[in-house]
């Protein structure tokens, strides 16, 4: 379906960004002569055929670090978004199916996290919870669904008076088969659009909270985390702290890229089983 030759300049360039990071971040620590811990020279040594972009604030090689951070900000951001999806999609179509009380109960609890600015109600639960990375992703996770369900169920609403569903419903099917077999697949356009843009939110989340010092904890570190250490430097123009910051940057692109070619495939898809 989705054919090289088919595929316009920007969705090759986001294909080949998010490729480029997975090998990047999964395959270049086996390559890499040093581990993410090792001291190899020294605070933020320039750059040489030792340390191909230098060293950061302790004397480790900063491209190691960018690689093993890579692969902390991917699985972190990752992990969040699949479990704020599971959560607000299943959320957000039953309670367009189901409505009723239980549409309003989940709904306007909705609407009160939503009330609250995500960074300081994040800020308020971690200073309380124990730091550890099964805590942050459920944080995030739980933030990130709020947005997730409030689309899925404005979706799900407009694909629930359709005559097919009407007809499931009629042959006595339940709210788990309306949801997963009549809704979820003709909701696909839209959600797959959604999940880029929340990957690409829970990583500038994630990385905001290491930079404050709430998210991953040394020795370990994501982007965010190696901002955070190397900050100092920018003053004295030493630019260890971009290499993060445009990694960050360039990945949210690269699958923000994919993902809106993904849509454009898909957006003709319509209609249901029926």
């Amino acid at each position: 379906m989705f054919k090289w030759s088919n595929m316009s300049w920007t969705a090759r360039a986001g294909a080949i960004g998010v490729v480029f990071f997975v090998l990047f971040a999964y395959v270049g620590p086996f390559v890499s002569p040093y581990s993410a811990e090792e001291v190899v020279g020294q605070t933020w040594e320039p750059a040489s055929s030792k340390m191909l972009i230098g060293a950061d604030s302790l004397g480790r090689d900063l491209l190691t670090r960018l690689m093993y951070g890579t692969r902390f900000t991917i699985e972190l951001a990752g992990a969040a978004t699949i479990l704020s999806f599971t959560l607000g999609v299943m959320l957000g179509f039953t309670a367009a199916v189901v409505r009723g009380w239980a549409d309003q109960v989940m709904s306007r609890s909705v609407d009160l996290l939503m009330s609250i600015p995500t960074l300081i109600f994040a800020l308020v639960v971690l200073s309380v919870l124990p730091r550890s990375t099964i805590v942050l992703v459920l944080v995030t996770a739980v933030l990130d669904s709020t947005r997730v369900f409030r689309l899925s169920r404005a979706v799900a609403l407009d694909i629930a008076v359709q005559d097919f569903v009407e007809a499931a419903r009629l042959r006595g099917e339940g709210t788990r088969w309306i949801v997963l077999r009549e809704i979820l697949p003709n909701a696909a356009s839209p959600l797959v659009a959604e999940f880029g843009l929340r990957f690409a939110f829970a990583m500038l989340f994630l990385s905001s909270l290491s930079f404050l010092g709430l998210g991953i904890q040394p020795p370990d570190a994501d982007l965010g985390r190696m901002i955070k250490d190397n900050k100092e430097g920018i003053v004295y123009g030493i630019a260890a702290a971009l290499y993060p910051g445009a990694t960050i940057a360039l990945l949210a692109l690269s699958v923000n890229l994919l993902v809106d070619s993904i849509l454009k495939r898909t957006s003709s898809l319509k209609g249901g089983r029926g």
